[in-house]
């Protein structure tokens, strides 16, 4: 989703990767080495760069990113590289923090020593004009203001508030409170355009309240929320602050029709946070796990096969960072036997039907970047707090669900 630096991991929301080679992208080729000057380019491997956030505000939601980049890139890599070229990456934190995140973009980039860079973090702040100049592929997790660059790609920029206040007015919700963590600008700004998607479909939306972990009372919250006389919530919160808010809002006798939130589509968060979370819905921007078919099937092999540390596979970000890096494979092999930053960008920005493998919805990459994302799914916490279930496998912000 699009949600400043701290709720921009919300959502979004948002979709991602193939895991199988033959299922992703085509499959790329293993043949010979070429001789290539490119940056990041040796006979023997592309060199990459990832930046996630590791650390900072929010992170606990990026931590599975890396190990969904390691099933991606090590698929590739089983398979004889790209044209014959082994997939390597290094790694830098930027801990959600614009500064450090400009500071380790051009330490990975310095000395020509990355091709290009998977990104899965909201915190970019002058590295996309930066990146644009020196003609630098980015693959990962988009912001709206990623469209005016040619170089940068992502499966989705923005998704459809329309979307969620359909489905928020479907489940029963007429009036609407909505709560953040913390109370940046950004975020703010966000805010008003989903007020505005809400309202456009009947819904009625209260004031916005502020929550801040370990500053602010959940009770105080949930007091807020009963005397506005709201009968739906959407939490522009981390996955964290949103269970607290949740659990003042049982002890509150508060009933609300339905909940959404951005974040938290992570079996591994259901343990502890899993029944205060029970009943919220999380919209899905890639096929769900629970769906089940190959193409999951194939992420969760790769997932058990490369990233072995990551013992719970049905993770937001892991998926996401999938997709990402799988994205990146696509366009190396088109780019060919000889990769240059410019032959990548123009090949990949020419493909009409990227789907990740079956795992997203197919997206035209030379025109996504200027629309939002229309159709997506939701899943629900199940009422005993201990999964995930599919509560619309697609829902689309014309109202159509096929």
């Amino acid at each position: 989703m699009h949600l400043g630096r701290t709720t921009r991991l919300l959502g979004v929301a948002a979709a991602v990767l193939v895991a199988a080679v033959t299922s992703c992208s085509s499959a790329p080729g293993a043949a010979s080495a070429a001789a290539c000057d490119s940056p990041g380019v040796t006979p023997g491997e592309v060199n990459l760069g990832l930046v996630y956030s590791d650390s900072g505000v929010g992170s606990a939601a990026f931590a599975s990113a890396r190990a969904g980049a390691d099933a991606r890139f090590g698929l590739a890599n089983e398979e004889g590289g790209v044209h014959g070229r082994k997939i390597v990456y290094q790694w830098r934190d930027d801990a959600n923090d614009p500064s450090q995140n400009a500071r380790v973009v051009q330490e990975l980039l310095r000395g020509d020593s990355a091709f290009g860079l998977v990104t899965i973090t909201t915190a970019f702040g002058s590295a996309p004009a930066d990146l644009a100049k020196q003609n630098v592929p980015v693959v990962g997790f988009g912001l709206p203001t990623w469209a005016e660059y040619q170089n940068m790609f992502s499966t989705m920029y923005q998704a459809s508030p329309v979307t969620i206040g359909r489905y928020l007015r479907d489940s029963g919700g007429s009036k609407v409170g909505v709560v953040i963590t913390g109370s940046s600008a950004s975020t703010l700004d966000v805010i008003k355009m989903y007020k505005s998607a809400f309202e456009s479909v009947g819904l009625t939306v209260t004031d916005t309240i502020s929550y801040a972990h370990s500053v602010d009372s959940p009770a105080h919250v949930a007091q807020q929320l009963a005397a506005s006389g709201v009968n739906a919530l959407v939490g522009f919160t981390t996955t964290e602050d949103l269970a607290e808010i949740m659990g003042a809002v049982r002890t509150a006798n508060l009933n609300l029709a339905t909940t959404v939130s951005f974040t938290g589509y992570d079996q591994g968060l259901l343990p502890t946070l899993g029944p205060a979370l029970a009943g919220v819905s999380i919209p899905a921007y890639f096929r769900p796990f629970e769906a089940g078919g190959a193409a999951i099937d194939r992420y969760r092999a790769a997932m058990v096969r490369y990233a072995p540390e990551a013992t719970q596979p049905d993770q937001q970000f892991a998926m996401n960072a999938y997709i990402y890096a799988d994205m990146f494979v696509r366009g190396l092999d088109l780019a060919g036997d000889c990769p240059t930053r410019d032959g990548f960008i123009n090949a990949l920005r020419s493909v009409s039907d990227y789907d990740a493998g079956g795992l997203i919805e197919p997206v035209d990459l030379a025109t996504n970047r200027t629309g939002a994302l229309n159709c997506y799914a939701f899943v629900q916490v199940n009422p005993t707090g201990t999964g995930f279930q599919v509560a619309r496998p697609r829902l689309c912000a014309d109202g159509t669900t096929g």
